[in-house]
């Protein structure tokens, strides 16, 4: 059976250069970089080596760069420690407040965590988007109090594509001397990421997200901003996050940083479109969700209507083909996307959403089996389904 692998936005397979990046450093070079012995040291300096791959993927400097377990971690270490650093008064961050902005379609690792910051006596405003998914920076604008100490907006939505106008919002934030986050893990190794273009104070990434191996996350801090550590223990990093580094997953990461490509975004862009025509030309009853042209390279995501998203995924894998309906992190969930959700689609189209990601080894005959393989599984299920039948 043919396989087809196109959830490339749940993780991507690690690049076989950087698994051989990796080896020596669970057997050979195994030493804690920590210790001051010759073993540590050689693994310091590799670890040091990853650090400055990394950085100058988001042109960054070295030092602003720090390791973390993920992009989820990342992103926590983002609101968490910024917010609890500048809420109390007197404190050397030049603003002090309890009010934290971000938007209704941030990737859980954000939305948990500032609902977990509101149980904590912090304010949070959700902000809405448009149909396609975009944060309005005039809406930006409106949010802020006196009190607002952290905006976070995702550089690029994990569902739907659509990439947001980071910069943008960076002058109006940047206006009130406010923190800045954005969540990159979706756009970091596949499209070309400028911190200082951006206007961002922090950035997380994620090392699975772009053929590095899983584990392994970064958090942008630019020098001057005000935190406290989101893990206590050692001076690791700096003394911002304790524990002894994942060397291999490091060093992992950084090959992965190093040979990411900004050239495959011509030839995905091709597939894309390829695979978004072929299915609104030859499905009926399909919308596209997410821009229709400001979204990710590799990004393709559909609702189908009068059948469920789930019914879909399993008939396209029993073909090979792999998908989602949405977020990997919330695949477990009966609930709709809260993405789809905010860009105004009624709940029985949200469950009919189809998320399709390009990756490397993507081919123009994969596009194709695609397109020959979904229309007869689509028609075949909506001659069943209790929807169609009613007519919604």
């Amino acid at each position: 059976m043919r396989k087809v692998y196109l959830d490339h936005a749940a993780t991507t397979p690690t690049d076989p250069r950087a698994v051989e990046a990796m080896k020596p450093y669970f057997t050979e070079i195994f030493g804690n970089p920590s210790s001051i012995h010759q073993f540590g040291q050689e693994a310091k300096l590799a670890m040091e080596s990853a650090r400055e791959k990394v950085a100058s993927l988001i042109g960054s400097k070295p030092e602003e760069i720090v390791f973390t377990s993920g992009g989820t971690e990342a992103d926590n270490f983002a609101l968490e420690g910024v917010a609890f650093a500048n809420e109390k008064k007197g404190l050397p961050a030049g603003r002090q407040g309890n009010h934290i902005i971000t938007s209704k379609i941030e990737h859980h690792a954000v939305t948990e965590c500032a609902a977990f910051l509101a149980k904590r006596g912090f304010n949070v405003t959700y902000l809405p988007v448009d149909k396609f998914g975009v944060v309005d920076p005039q809406d930006v604008k409106k949010a802020i109090t006196d009190k607002t100490i952290l905006v976070s907006i995702m550089h690029a939505n994990n569902e739907i594509g659509t990439i947001e106008p980071i910069a943008e919002i960076s002058k109006v934030v940047k206006e009130k001397g406010i923190y800045f986050h954005t969540d990159a893990v979706q756009t970091a190794g596949h499209i070309p990421i400028n911190v200082n273009d951006l206007g961002v104070d922090l950035l997380s990434i994620s090392g699975h997200k772009f053929y590095g191996p899983k584990g392994i996350g970064a958090l942008y801090i630019r020098k001057g901003v005000r935190m406290v550590p989101f893990l206590h223990g050692g001076a690791q990093e700096r003394n911002r996050r304790a524990s002894t580094e994942n060397v291999p997953g490091i060093v992992g990461m950084g090959a992965a940083a190093e040979i990411a490509f900004d050239e495959e975004i011509a030839r995905e862009l091709i597939l894309r479109d390829k695979l978004i025509k072929g299915l609104l030309e030859g499905i009926p009853d399909v919308i596209l969700n997410g821009h229709p042209t400001l979204r990710l390279p590799n990004n393709v995501n559909v609702s189908i209507k009068y059948i469920e998203g789930e019914s879909i995924l399993l008939n396209l894998d029993m073909m090979g083909i792999a998908g989602s309906s949405g977020s990997a992190c919330t695949s477990g969930s009966l609930d709709p996307s809260h993405v789809l959700l905010a860009i105004g689609l009624p709940h029985e189209i949200a469950h009919g959403s189809l998320r399709l990601t390009l990756g490397k080894a993507t081919t123009e005959n994969d596009i194709i089996y695609v397109l020959e393989t979904l229309p007869p599984i689509v028609k075949k299920l909506r001659e069943i389904s209790p929807m169609k039948k009613r007519g919604k």
